[in-house]
């Protein structure tokens, strides 16, 4: 089965809690059980991701509302962590050092959630099952079921797990 997970935070690559601390190992033991798990997440300023080898996977263009972007996405050559893992980048949005405490954190989420759809609908396989975590991504799930503009992975499973129910986004 093949799974992409979605989130905020990864460990090592950008961690604020515990969150990152799942997303960075959940993946490792599902490839171990013979599952293909992949992760995808925010670009942003960390040592990580000026000590690795990237390749781009993806460049595309996205809108919110009368706000167009585009947005880039790159894969870490080498595996290091057990799966894949795919950052996104939104130019002065998600180059970030820091993971949360923006004033335009709504946005960037919000962003980051529309770019990673209209990345994975270009997909000509899809995912069999997309994972979100916490209120980053938590717009994923109803826009796969709801929206005309993701119509090809309206019959692809979510789930949304809720990590911590303090942190609502604000």
């Amino acid at each position: 089965m093949e799974i992409l997970h979605v989130s905020a935070e990864c460990y090592p690559v950008a961690k604020a809690g515990g969150l990152g601390d799942v997303v960075g190992a959940l993946p490792k033991y599902l490839n171990n059980l013979g599952h293909i798990a992949k992760v995808v997440m925010p670009m942003y300023r960390t040592k990580f991701l000026y000590a690795n080898e990237w390749e781009v996977v993806h460049k595309g263009g996205s809108n919110l509302g009368n706000w167009q972007f585009e947005f880039t996405v790159i894969k870490e050559k080498t595996n290091k962590l057990g799966f894949d893992l795919y950052l996104l980048d939104i130019n002065g949005l998600l180059d970030r050092e820091k993971v949360y405490g923006y004033d335009d954190d709504t946005e960037r989420f919000t962003a980051f959630q529309i770019s990673v759809l209209d990345w994975v609908n270009a997909w000509q396989d899809k995912p069999d099952v997309v994972h979100c975590h916490d209120h980053h991504t938590a717009l994923i799930p109803f826009m796969m079921k709801h929206s005309y503009r993701y119509g090809a992975l309206k019959s692809v499973p979510s789930v949304l797990t809720i990590h911590n129910a303090e942190y609502q986004g604000w």
